[in-house]
């Protein structure tokens, strides 16, 4: 089955990249798409000319990949290096002006487990990437992660008290990397010697000792370990070569100052450095400075992030920078942006948006914790949804073999939590509730994740392959064959509109309202009755745009449709 999720433009980078060596986001290959769902890319005439290689046998080796078999349904080249294609894509036309976007989500810290913080920025980030994407833009996506500054001194510090007790080279389990931490932080905050040396080893740190760098890399690399193996479990499209943590900006804060100074916009207030924003004021009315230097001469989050713009601007070049952060962040985001506007740095056509969201709360309404009062670890919420989806599974469909129980529960579970999140206006605290959001009633992932099954079960029924229908001319009748109809017909403008809005709940109501939709139809419209094989092959021709379109918006939010529940 086509994996409905690329889109022609973003799988020809791909497959240029996996044949050129070339990174996929400095690879430009020109597209021309048609209302026909027609493509023709020329981009390995372009690319042949930069590399010295013949076009033609580029085009043939990027054919080869195959990796245009899971967006088209036929490639071939022609001429001097033309690829032609034909698509099998769901969702109608590209966005009229593709742009480059980063998507900056997730960002979990080194050395601290992953908790139930993560989930928006992570999912919502996820599925507006998948959106981007699908659009036919050019998305880098970013993790942000927490790999610099102060803390480290004491978690290197830590580990170097390890290995003298144990005699060598100890490994940190950053599965389960939380008892590392307290332990750094209990000496650190009760153990003066040790503090002394903690602070020591953050100049170490940041002047790049050999050796505190190699220890520093340990603990990044595990870390990098674990949050992909989390993001895998997820379902994420997040890897490891996707992060770009803050230490990737040290060495580029200094410059930060300079350009701020030259362009005037720098002065000093209470010993430190700052830029002042207008139209921001703290609570006496008084003008709000963004701090960019502390007093003492550190750097802090505002540098950090006023780098990293003029990073994604000017080494990325993109035109659409994209943070997936929470809502708290709001004002701090704002000003940034304003001063990276007033320096000359994020100017049209570039652009940044804050995708702010709100929290995950507990039955009580209050943040989501465990009974104890700590953070719900993410691992630990994404196994009970699998298990808790999987108990559910098997009673549904007893007869189902084992390991299909297991592969639709994990579907099941890691939709329902996704979907939970996604289908809530994102700006909106919401509610963690097992028993809503697994139910199969409603507006839940179950729900639709079952709509599409059962449609998958009326061909298994009547013994007929889906593709052998889809060349049927669709008769409409009936008034719920014309809601349905006009409901899939609205399908690539809730895309469009889910995009420019950057709110994944609206593709959720509009797939929720098709599932429903569909059931009308079915109800009034016989498909395999006998009696009405006039429109039969009609109405299964119906059926079967229904889930494709249910199995590609659900795509694009990450959640899975199996065939079978």
């Amino acid at each position: 089955m086509a994996d409905p999720l690329f889109t022609v433009a973003a799988t020809l980078r791909e497959a240029f990249a996996a044949v050129t060596g070339l990174p996929a986001n400095e690879i430009d290959a020109v597209v021309r798409s048609s209302d026909r769902a027609d493509a023709q890319a020329n981009g390995a005439l372009a690319l042949a000319k930069q590399l010295g290689r013949n076009p033609r046998e580029l085009a043939e080796a990027v054919v080869a990949t195959g990796l245009l078999a899971e967006v088209c349904s036929h490639a071939e080249v022609a001429g001097p290096g033309f690829i032609n294609l034909t698509e099998t894509r769901i969702g109608g036309g590209l966005a009229t002006t593709s742009e480059r976007v980063v998507v900056d989500y997730s960002a979990p810290n080194v050395a601290k487990e992953m908790h139930v913080g993560h989930l928006r920025s992570t999912v919502i980030g996820d599925s507006i990437a998948r959106l981007m994407q699908f659009a036919g833009h050019t998305v880098i996506r970013e993790n942000h992660i927490g790999d610099w500054g102060t803390p480290f001194g004491m978690l290197i510090e830590h580990l170097l008290d390890m290995q003298a007790q144990h005699g060598g080279e100890v490994v940190v389990d950053m599965a389960n990397p939380n008892p590392f931490y307290q332990a750094a932080r209990a000496k650190f905050d009760g153990d003066d010697g040790f503090k002394a040396r903690a602070r020591e080893r953050v100049v170490l740190l940041q002047s790049f000792d050999p050796e505190t760098i190699e220890l520093w890399r340990k603990l990044v690399n595990a870390s990098s370990a674990y949050f992909s193996a989390v993001y895998h479990e997820m379902g994420v499209l997040l890897t490891s070569d996707d992060t770009m943590g803050e230490s990737a900006y040290h060495a580029s804060m200094p410059a930060v100052l300079d350009r701020l100074l030259a362009s005037g916009l720098m002065e000093e207030s209470e010993g430190a450095d700052v830029v002042f924003p207008p139209g921001f004021a703290n609570r006496e009315g008084q003008p709000l400075p963004l701090i960019v230097q502390k007093t003492g001469g550190g750097f802090n989050y505002a540098t950090s992030d006023l780098a990293c713009v003029i990073d994604r601007i000017e080494r990325l070049r993109a035109t659409l920078l994209v943070y997936v952060v929470g809502s708290p962040q709001s004002q701090h985001l704002a000003m940034v942006f304003k001063v990276a506007q007033m320096a000359g740095w994020l100017v049209p056509p570039a652009r940044a948006v804050h995708v702010a969201f709100g929290s995950v709360l507990g039955p009580d309404r209050k943040m989501f914790k465990t009974r104890s009062g700590d953070s719900v670890k993410l691992q630990d919420l994404l196994t009970e949804g699998v298990e808790r989806a999987t108990i559910a599974v098997r009673a549904k469909n007893p007869d189902m073999a084992v390991a299909e129980q297991e592969a639709v529960g994990r579907a099941v579970g890691m939709g329902a939590i996704k979907y939970a999140d996604l289908s809530t206006d994102r700006i909106k605290d919401y509610i963690f509730d097992w028993d809503r959001m697994l139910a199969f009633e409603g507006n839940t992932a179950p729900y639709l994740q079952y709509a599409h099954a059962r449609i998958c079960s009326i061909y298994r029924k009547a013994d007929v392959e889906r593709a052998s229908v889809r060349a049927t001319t669709t008769v409409i009748g009936e008034p719920q064959e014309r809601a349905l109809a006009l409901a899939l017909l609205q399908f690539d403008a809730v895309v469009h509109d889910t995009i420019d809005k950057f709110s994944p709940h609206r593709l959720c109501t509009y797939l929720f309202d098709l599932a429903q939709a569909f059931t009308a139809f079915y109800e009034a419209c016989p498909v395999l009755k006998e009696g009405f094989e006039d429109t039969r092959d009609s109405r299964l021709a119906l059926c079967d745009l229904t889930a494709r379109v249910m199995e590609q918006g659900l795509a694009l939010l990450g959640i899975e449709a199996p065939e079978r529940m």
